[in-house]
C-alpha cells in the first residue's frame, strides 16, 4: 500500500533534517540532489520546516548566482538545548550544547565521598544549573533533554540506575533530583561504558563497524556490546560486566558483591599500578583511571627494558578477558577504550591483538580507542541529541 501524502511528507522532512544534521547547511538544490526528490517537493518541505522553526537560512552557497537558489538552510540550533553528564565516583562533568551538538559550556565539580547524599546531589545539580547559565539565556530558560552516563547497572525495564556495591548513594538520587529541579526536561541515564561505545562508533575508532565490543579500561573494567548496529544491554542491564568475569591469575573468585577476584583484579587501575611497581616503574598519584593511563603512556614512550616487559604483561592480562568475550560473541573487532586504552594506543592494541589471536581461532581486530575518558560525555551528548531530535523532528 502506498504511503499517504501526510506520511510521505513526514518521511521526506525527516530525511532532509537528517541530511542537514550530517552534512551541515545545504541549498535546496543540494537537498534535491541528495534526496532524489523533485524540485517542487523539496521546495514544499523547505517551506514547511522553515515555518515550523526547525530550519532557517544561515547564509549563501558562494555560487555566482544569487537569490533563493543560493540560500543555505541549516537546522535551527537554538531550538533546543541539551545537557550531558559524566557521573563519576568522585565528581561530575557537565556540558551544555545546542540542538546540533555545538558545546556552549562545560563545568567540572569534584564531590567528596564523605559529603553525604543530600549535599552531593545538590552539588551535582548546581553544576548543571551553572553550565546552563554559562551557555546563555536560552539554555538557562530551560533544557530540553539531559543525558547522564554513570557507572553501574541501568534497569532496562524502568531506566533507573540500580543499586551497585562500591558506588556512592548520591548516584541513584541524582536523576530524581534533576527531574524535580528541571521539570520540563527529559532526563535519561545510561551505563557509562555503553555511552562510550556509542561515541566510539559515531565519532571514534569503530565508525566502520556495526558489530564490535568496547573494552573499557579505566578505574575499573567493563565492556559494551554492539551487535548488528544495536547496543545490547541484557535481561537485567548487565551485559558487559566483565569485571566480574572469573579468569585465571587472580588467586580467588569474584562474588555477587565484589569483583576483586575477577578480571578487574587483573586489569583495573589498582592492578595496573601494582604491576608497574613489580616491574620497577615509578608510580605516582592515586590508583585511578588517569593515574593508570599515565603509567601506560610513559611505558609506551620509554619503549625499552622494564617498560616493555610491563606492557607485555599487561597485554597478556587484557587478552585473557578479551578472549573470553570473543569466544562467546565473535565480534570481529575489539576497541580498547577508556583512559588506559587511549594511552596505550597502537602499541598496547597490537600486543593484545597478537596474544588474542594466539588464544582464539576467531580472527579479531584490536584497535585503540580514540576518545579516551571523554567518550562517556560525548556518548551522553549524542544520545541526548538523538532523543531531542526524535521528538522535535517527529511529524
Amino acid at each position: 500500500m502506498p504511503a499517504s501524502p501526510s506520511t510521505a511528507r513526514a518521511i521526506n522532512d525527516r530525511l532532509a533534517l537528517r541530511l542537514l544534521q550530517q552534512e551541515g547547511p545545504l541549498t535546496a538544490g543540494q537537498l534535491k540532489q541528495l534526496t532524489g526528490l523533485s524540485r517542487p517537493t523539496v521546495s514544499d518541505l523547505v517551506e514547511r520546516l522553515t515555518v515550523s522553526g526547525l530550519i532557517r537560512v544561515v547564509g549563501e552557497s558562494g555560487e555566482q548566482r544569487r537569490g533563493p537558489n543560493a540560500r543555505l538552510y541549516g537546522i535551527a540550533a537554538d531550538r533546543a538545548h541539551l545537557a550531558a553528564l559524566d557521573v563519576r565516583t568522585g565528581g561530575v562533568l557537565v556540558l551544555v550544547s545546542d540542538l546540533v551538538g555545538r558545546v556552549l559550556a562545560e563545568v567540572a565539580v569534584p564531590i567528596d565521598a564523605g559529603s553525604g547524599t543530600g549535599p552531593a546531589v545538590e552539588q551535582a545539580v548546581a553544576a548543571v544549573e551553572e553550565a546552563a547559565r554559562k551557555a546563555g539565556p536560552d539554555a538557562w530558560a530551560g533544557l530540553h533533554t539531559v543525558g547522564i552516563g554513570a557507572p553501574g547497572l541501568v534497569d532496562p525495564a524502568t531506566g533507573d540506575l540500580r543499586d551497585s556495591s562500591g558506588l556512592p548513594a548520591w548516584h541513584r538520587s541524582l536523576v530524581a533530583a534533576l527531574q524535580w529541579r528541571l521539570p520540563k526536561a527529559r532526563v535519561t541515564v545510561e551505563n557509562e561504558t555503553n555511552l562510550a561505545a556509542v561515541a566510539e562508533q559515531r565519532e571514534g575508532a569503530a565508525r566502520d563497524r556495526d558489530t564490535f565490543v568496547l573494552l573499557w579500561l579505566g578505574h575499573g573494567v567493563g565492556a559494551a556490546v554492539v551487535l548488528d548496529g544495536r547496543l545490547r544491554r541484557g535481561a537485567s542491564g548487565g551485559t558487559g560486566e566483565i569485571g566480574f568475569l572469573p579468569v585465571p591469575g587472580t588467586g580467588s573468585l569474584p562474588s555477587a558483591t565484589d569483583c576483586d577476584g575477577g578480571f578487574h583484579a587483573l586489569a583495573g587501575a589498582a592492578a595496573i599500578g601494582a604491576l608497574a611497581r613489580e616491574h620497577g616503574l615509578r608510580v605516582e598519584g592515586p590508583p585511578d583511571g588517569p593515574g593508570a593511563a599515565r603509567l601506560v603512556a610513559r611505558a609506551v614512550t620509554a619503549g625499552e627494558g622494564p617498560a616493555v616487559r610491563f606492557l607485555d604483561t599487561l597485554a597478556d592480562r587484557i587478552a585473557i578477558g578479551t578472549a573470553a568475550v570473543t569466544a562467546i560473541l565473535d565480534p570481529g573487532c575489539v576497541v580498547l577504550g577508556g583512559e588506559v586504552g587511549q594511552a596505550g594506543g597502537e602499541s598496547l592494541a597490537a600486543r593484545v591483538g597478537a596474544r588474542l589471536n594466539r588464544m582464539s581461532p576467531l580472527p579479531t581486530e584490536v584497535r585503540p580507542g580514540t576518545l579516551g575518558g571523554a567518550a562517556v560525555l560525548r556518548g551522553a551528548l549524542l544520545t541526548a541529541r538523538d532523543r531531542a531530535q526524535d521528538e522535535l523532528f517527529a511529524p
